[in-house]
């Protein structure tokens, strides 16, 4: 009885709906004639950009002081700001952009990288018959589409499964999903389908099988969030808009006060997302808020949790949030949260959101597959600027719409949004720009118009690279998906790597295929600290915290270089840098996993093991172990390591920092990654590896690899600290759970 109103239920609602969008059907011939003349329009009446390259910061800076007037500045160099720039900039106005940190260092790059309609607001519109939302959610698709179009390099098609646990919801969910479709029309990327429990495991094998109905796919869009708002910035930069990063606006002064602007401007607009109100109140002490902030917490786990090309929604979390499960740049990401926060500059993931979408996770995934904290390569939050709705009890249930406001004094502000609807929103508020201060300009020319790098990229550029340059592929398919058209200036400064193959092309870290060029090439891109080349030009800090502090040293060398830094300023932004990856990058969190404090619970079996270990590395029972033991057991079985990797190995370990490697700490070591608090420990994997290898006397080199150690049998080896690998774990058991040491073990075991 309860199923059939369930289904009665769907059916009617789903019906209900369909009316609904069919009724709204006639606009699609329009639409369609529509998009192909706002192309027709960005190609003939947008000129060629006033420079081939975005001019240098230093002579953008120059234009900032000595034009005596612009027609618009805009506060803010995140996606809607700098969509303003060249909105305004392609349209003849005499445009300037400022921002007090980095391109996209606040929200614009920390989110979940989808371009998006947005599936649970189609949702919200239907069941709450809310039109704004329809209108929010259609106008998100016309301007998803855009953007895969302008942007190709930096974004692509991705396809998400919907898995079906019960079968009442399997119509519903069906019919919510194809009038996602049917609102997008014409932009529709590619229809959605439904597959059965075989075909949706053999599609995501990692999938939790049990009471497994089906599920259902769809497509939205994916893309390099951080990127694209550079790319936005450099294009409005090449078509003649004055940009400035690390500009702060201090105040806001008015003619009748009779006191000169640094930078004049007809018209100032404030895109400064969560700190809206924060110049609002410049503007006008008495402004109400008009932004309520929302963190949004995301994690990055490694690729081996989700398919390379499939992504997963939870629709129905254990608080009614939503879970995405997503592959990006060969990584897993999973998010979002939804919680009430402060504004800062400097926002923090909290432990507690981390486990709740680690929990999350475990729900969706086979139990043969180990959701463990210290798989979190790296984690983050960013500040979601939402408009404020005061009949609203909670931040879920708020709209993403926009609004545009204008002041008595003439500041206009845009607030809330997304980021895929950014060229509609600057659209909006250039209009109203144009409108308030009569400015003197057309229509928009931003639909169709390219980004940087996006206009000759072609999927098989890579190619050209690899043959012309002497790239290594994946380096060079990283370089075609990250700078587009561009890349082939990055090749041009890549240095000789000095051996057969690759010719050119030196990493900054072995497993990521960022090279040193990038580094050389990012300033050229208006990087200024050493945080803008691992978080946005580089996104190292977004994939691997460790990576990225590794990569740190040789990163910060080369800025100096180009910067002319002495050696105090390489301290600072060493310093500054490891500060942002440990506060604002889960490093702090993930370092916690192990400490001082940390508990003992293992068996006494267990117990018994792993000292036995320890004591084969203590041979003279002091209770605690140094370089020297380790380099004593690794020479026996013919393994040399130098001083520097090896006292990195064991500072790891040594939680009250005295040199030396107690073996209660061992064992809390131990414990941690039983828990699967801690993976990627390389002192636990290298005891391991030593003790089964005593007896044997086999040499093994340690080699960096996807998230393991190589154990590979060789007569002689050297370990260097530029090929160690941080691995993943699991001691609880003789056989590792994780594949690639699975497979290893196997290995390690025949010898």
């Amino acid at each position: 009885m309860a199923f059939k109103k369930a289904v009665k239920g769907t059916i009617l609602a789903g019906g209900g709906a369909l009316a609904t969008v069919l009724g709204l059907s006639q606009f699609a011939h329009y639409r369609r004639k529509q998009m192909s003349l706002a192309y027709v329009e960005a190609a003939e009446f947008i000129s060629e950009p006033v420079n081939r390259e975005p001019p240098s910061r230093e002579a953008q800076l120059l234009t900032l002081q000595n034009t005596s007037e612009f027609d618009v500045l805009v506060i803010g160099g995140g996606a809607t700001g700098c969509g303003c720039a060249l909105d305004a900039v392609t349209r003849g106005l005499k445009t300037a952009l400022v921002e007090r940190d980095d391109f996209s260092s606040g929200t614009s790059s920390r989110s979940t990288k989808l371009i998006h309609g947005g599936v649970r607001y189609l949702q919200k519109a239907i069941m709450k018959l809310d039109i704004e939302q329809y209108r929010m959610v259609k106008e998100a698709l016309h301007e998803r589409a855009n953007l895969l179009e302008i942007a190709p390099h930096l974004s692509a098609p991705l396809p998400i499964m919907l898995p079906i646990y019960k079968w009442w919801q399997l119509p519903y969910y069906w019919v919510g999903i194809k009038l996602y479709d049917l609102v997008a029309g014409s932009n529709c990327l590619k229809s959605s389908y439904v597959l059965s429990k075989s075909r949706a495991l053999e599609h995501f094998p990692m999938l939790q099988k049990d009471k497994l109905v089906g599920a259902i796919v769809y497509y939205d869009g994916q893309h390099n969030d951080a990127r694209m708002n550079l790319a936005i910035a450099l294009t409005a930069a090449r078509y003649g808009a004055a940009t400035a990063n690390y500009m702060e606006v201090m105040s806001l002064l008015k003619k009748k006060e009779r006191q000169e602007f640094d930078v004049r401007a007809k018209c100032v607009i404030n895109a400064t997302g969560p700190f809206t109100d924060t110049v609002r109140k410049m503007d006008d002490k008495c402004a109400t808020a008009i932004c309520q902030p929302s963190a949004g917490v995301h994690i990055v786990m490694p690729g081996y949790y989700s398919p390379e090309s499939m992504g997963l929604l939870d629709p129905a979390t254990s608080d009614g949030r939503v879970i995405f499960f997503l592959p990006w740049q060969k990584m897993t990401i999973a998010g979002t949260t939804d919680t009430p926060t402060d504004i800062t500059q400097h926002p923090i993931p909290s432990e507690e959101d981390i486990n709740f979408i680690l929990n999350e996770v475990r729900n969706y995934l086979s139990c043969d597959v180990e959701v463990r904290r210290g798989d979190v390569l790296a984690a983050w939050s960013g500040i979601r600027p939402l408009v404020t709705d005061p009949k609203s009890a909670d931040t879920q249930s708020i709209s993403r719409n926009h609004v545009v406001d204008i002041s008595e004094s003439g500041l206009i502000t845009i607030a809330g949004g997304k980021w895929t609807t950014y060229r509609s929103m600057a659209e909006d508020t250039i209009d109203a720009a144009i409108k308030s201060h009569n400015l003197k300009a057309g229509p928009s020319r931003t639909v169709g118009l390219f980004l940087q790098g996006g206009k000759d990229w072609s999927p098989t550029l890579y190619i050209r690279l690899v043959q012309d340059y002497g790239l290594e592929s994946e380096v060079a398919q990283h370089l075609a998906a990250t700078y587009g058209d561009k890349a082939f200036e990055v090749a041009k400064m890549a240095s000789v790597t000095g051996k057969r193959w690759p010719i050119v092309g030196v990493r900054l870290v072995s497993e990521f295929p960022y090279i040193e060029a990038e580094v050389k090439y990012g300033i050229k891109e208006y990087a200024c600290t050493a945080v803008d080349m691992i978080s946005r030009r580089t996104r190292l800090a977004f994939l691997n915290v460790q990576a990225a502090e590794e990569a740190l040293p040789r990163i910060v060398e080369l800025m100096g270089r180009e910067l002319n830094w002495d050696d105090n300023k390489k301290e600072e932004e060493l310093e500054t840098a490891k500060k942002f990856l440990y506060y604002e990058m889960g490093y702090k969190s993930r370092s916690e996993q192990l400490t001082d404090r940390s508990e003992i619970s293992l068996l006494p079996s267990d117990i018994d093991r792993y000292k036995k270990r320890f004591h084969k590395f203590d041979a003279d029972q002091k209770g605690f172990i140094t370089i020297v033991d380790v380099q004593r057991v690794l020479e026996s079985i013919g393994v040399q390591m130098d001083e520097y990797t090896l006292h990195e190995i064991l500072n790891e370990v040594d939680l009250n920092k005295n040199g030396q490697v107690e073996l209660n700490e061992f064992l809390q070591l131990m414990s941690a990654i039983q828990k699967g608090r801690v993976s990627g420990s390389r002192l636990a994997i290298l005891m391991k590896t030593a003790e089964e290898n005593l007896d044997r006397r086999v040499p093994i080199p340690v080699d960096r690899s996807c998230g393991g150690l190589s154990l590979i049998s060789y007569q002689t080896c050297e370990i260097h600290a530029d090929n160690v690998m941080y691995v993943s774990h699991d001691d609880t058991s003789d056989c590792p759970a994780d594949p690639v040491l699975r497979k290893l073990w196997t290995l390690c075991k025949k010898q």
